[in-house]
């Protein structure tokens, strides 16, 4: 039998005369990782890449507006609740919620630009699932999200002394009294995980789905990620209903947390669009890339050659090389 994971939290990162939280370090390194990912995907079908860069630029923005106001919901009927925590930066943040406001975010500047989204949105797509996990070894490294007690052997356990994220306070407090160090599902963990098989599926995906639509490979994102967070969440669904005593509740509506709510209506809707753009949007291909790109008159006229998969031609574009 596995033993359950333990080491000591990393809250603070020195570098040099800079003290980081390893928990926005690796949120921004995410961030800039996927967007590396993207831009490398834009730059190599031959889209815009100053249009790309002001889009992502405008997700930054507003994937910080997205993470804090996704939480606002569940909390306008606690007591003392007001505007002041609305507009402020401190409290709760969400990472369905900086995914949120980022995409919409992107899309408003893409629509402003006069870009055609669907090819960039199925382009980020893999670099969404690179932020995911990347930004989560932030979460691990501080010991954040754990979720209700387990014997899962990739649960977390405490030790007397230990640090972890302010909000398992009492739990830090139950270990130095001998009254239980976990182990607790490692939520952060979990979700890491996650994110990076759905990474390796997406790039598979990218290069074996021929028949894709415009838009699927991002509502594939969705559904994926969307269930991912729904499953995961139920591991904080206990501790989340103040069903352990002491522990700081997560805001519930109803039988599940908002984030599953959340996480729920991001898989429905991801797959309501996959379904339709199967209907309404061309399949993937160097020719519609063009006519996407704005570049149709410079796409190659080669008969039924100009309609190949996109990913064939990309192959042969990189032998020619």
């Amino acid at each position: 039998m596995f033993a359950a994971i333990s080491y000591p939290p990393i809250p603070i990162f020195e570098l040099g005369p800079l003290n980081l939280s390893l928990h926005g370090l690796f949120a921004a390194i995410g961030f800039m990782a996927g967007a590396w990912l993207m831009l490398r995907e834009v730059r190599k079908r031959g889209f815009d890449v100053e249009g790309a860069t002001s889009v992502l630029t405008w997700a930054l923005v507003a994937s910080i507006l997205g993470a804090r106001l996704f939480t606002v919901p569940v909390h306008l009927g606690d007591p003392g609740y007001g505007l002041s925590n609305i507009i402020g930066l401190e409290g709760d943040f969400s990472i369905l919620g900086g995914f949120a406001g980022g995409i919409l975010g992107g899309l408003l500047r893409g629509r402003l630009l006069g870009l055609k989204m669907l090819p960039y949105l199925d382009m980020a797509a893999a670099g969404l699932a690179v932020g995911a996990w990347v930004g989560r070894i932030g979460d691990v490294a501080i010991v954040e999200h754990l979720g209700s007690a387990t014997n899962f052997f990739l649960g977390y356990q405490l030790k007397p002394g230990y640090d972890v994220s302010p909000q398992h306070d009492v739990l830090e407090t139950w270990c130095e009294q001998g009254l239980t160090c976990g182990p607790y599902h490692h939520t952060g963990l979990y979700d890491l995980v996650g994110a990076l098989v759905l990474w390796g599926v997406l790039a598979w995906l990218a290069r074996v789905w021929k028949s894709r639509h415009y838009g699927q490979l991002f509502s594939f994102w969705m559904i994926w990620y969307g269930l991912q967070r729904f499953f995961i969440d139920f591991a904080r669904l206990g501790v989340a209903k103040g069903e352990a005593d002491g522990q700081i509740a997560d805001s519930v509506i109803g039988p599940f947390t908002g984030s599953q709510w959340g996480a729920l209506a991001g898989a429905l809707g991801g797959l309501i669009l996959l379904l339709w753009f199967g209907r309404s949007q061309p399949v993937v291909s160097a020719q519609e890339d063009a006519v996407f790109s704005g570049n149709a008159a410079d796409a190659v006229e080669v008969g039924s050659d100009a309609s190949e998969p996109l990913e064939t031609a990309e192959v042969d574009a990189t032998q020619d090389t």
